[in-house]
C-alpha cells in the first residue's frame, strides 16, 4: 500500500500529523515513523474518522506506548493517539468510577483512593492506560481489570459507538473473546468504601515492591512474554531457567533484574528487541518444551 498523506483521510476537529516518528513516544525508545499520527478531538470526531476513512487504510491506537514494539521500518497507516480529552475521572454512583480510556492505571488507583474507593490498589502497579488495561485485562499482584471493570464504552472500526458489559467480554487471561477491533474511549469501574490511609498504605507497599523488583527506571515495554497455562511456573522462571537472565543481541539486553522484561541499554534497534525475544523463545522452548507467547505487541514493517 503507498504511502498515506493527508489528503487521503477525512477532514477532522482533531490534529493530523504526517511522518510522525514513533521511537520518541515508545516507551522502548525505538521505531520508525508512522505515515500520520491522528489525535482526534473527542469521540465523536473519533467515531467521524472511523467511519469515514477508506476501509484500505490501516489504522492503530495506543495510549501512552507502554507494552509496544514498533518495527523501525515504521508503519505504514494512521496511529490514533488519544489524548486528555480521553482522561477524565469522575465518581458516578455509589464506589463507581467513571474513567477516560487515555488516562493512566497508576492515576486511575490514584483517583480511587482520593476518594476512599478500595479495590483499585492493584491498578499503581500496572503500567500503560485504562483503555489498554481493558484490551489486555492487565492485572497484577492477583488482581486482573475483569475483577472490576462494570462496562466499557468503545468504537468499532466502522465508527458505531457502543456500550459492552463486563459479562460480553469473555475475559481471560491478558485477553478477552470479543473478535471486533475496538478503540476503548472509557469505562466504568466498581469498587468497595474504604479507607483512605489503608489504601494509600497498599499502593505505597505494591509500588516499593515493584520498584524493588521490576527495572521500571529503564527503557522497557513491561511483561515480554505471557505466563503460560500449560505450565505452573511463571514466565521469568522459565526464562531463568533457560538461562536468559542477561542475554544480549546489539543494544538489547534480558532484565538481570526481571528476566521477563526486555531492556534497551540505549542503541537497540527493534530487530535487537525483537530477536532478542524470538532467542528467549527458542531457549525456553528447547529447555522445557513451552512455547511462550508474546505479551508486547510487535506492529509496522
Amino acid at each position: 500500500m503507498s504511502k498515506i498523506t493527508i489528503k487521503d483521510l477525512p477532514e477532522v476537529r482533531g490534529e493530523y500529523r504526517e511522518n510522525y516518528s514513533l521511537a520518541k513516544a515508545t516507551w522502548f525508545g525505538v521505531g520508525g515513523n508512522a505515515d500520520i499520527l491522528f489525535r482526534p478531538a473527542d469521540e465523536k470526531d473519533l467515531a467521524h474518522f472511523l467511519k469515514n476513512k477508506s476501509t484500505e487504510i490501516k489504522f492503530e491506537c495506543f495510549g501512552v506506548f507502554s507494552n509496544i514494539i514498533i518495527k523501525d521500518e515504521g508503519y505504514r497507516g494512521v496511529i490514533i493517539r488519544l489524548g486528555r480529552e480521553f482522561a477524565n475521572f469522575s465518581v458516578d454512583g455509589d464506589n463507581i468510577i467513571s474513567s477516560g480510556a487515555a488516562a493512566l492505571d497508576g492515576n486511575l488507583a490514584r483517583f480511587a483512593a482520593e476518594n476512599s474507593i478500595s479495590g483499585l490498589e492493584f491498578f499503581i502497579g500496572v503500567p500503560g492506560t485504562v483503555g489498554g488495561a481493558i484490551t489486555m485485562n492487565a492485572g497484577a499482584y492477583e488482581n486482573e481489570t475483569k475483577d472490576v471493570l462494570l462496562s466499557a464504552t468503545a468504537i468499532d472500526e466502522t465508527g458505531n459507538i457502543i456500550e459492552i458489559s463486563n459479562s460480553e467480554f469473555g475475559f481471560k487471561y491478558r485477553s478477552h473473546s470479543l473478535n471486533k477491533k475496538l478503540i476503548f474511549t472509557s469505562a466504568k469501574f466498581k469498587g468497595t468504601p474504604g479507607d483512605k490511609t489503608e489504601i494509600l498504605e497498599r499502593m505505597k507497599a505494591i509500588s516499593e515492591k515493584r520498584e524493588a523488583t521490576q527495572p521500571v527506571r529503564t527503557k522497557t515495554g513491561g511483561s515480554t512474554f505471557k505466563n503460560p497455562a500449560s505450565s505452573d511456573k511463571k514466565a521469568w522462571q522459565l526464562i531463568d531457567e533457560a538461562g536468559c537472565r542477561g542475554l544480549k543481541i546489539g543494544g538489547a539486553i534480558v532484565s538481570e533484574k526481571h528476566c521477563n522484561f526486555l531492556i534497551n541499554e540505549g542503541t537497540a534497534t527493534s530487530d535487537d528487541l525483537i530477536n532478542l525475544g524470538e532467542e528467549v523463545r527458542k531457549r525456553v522452548f528447547e529447555k522445557s518444551s513451552i512455547r511462550l507467547e508474546w505479551e508486547i505487541k510487535i506492529i509496522g514493517g
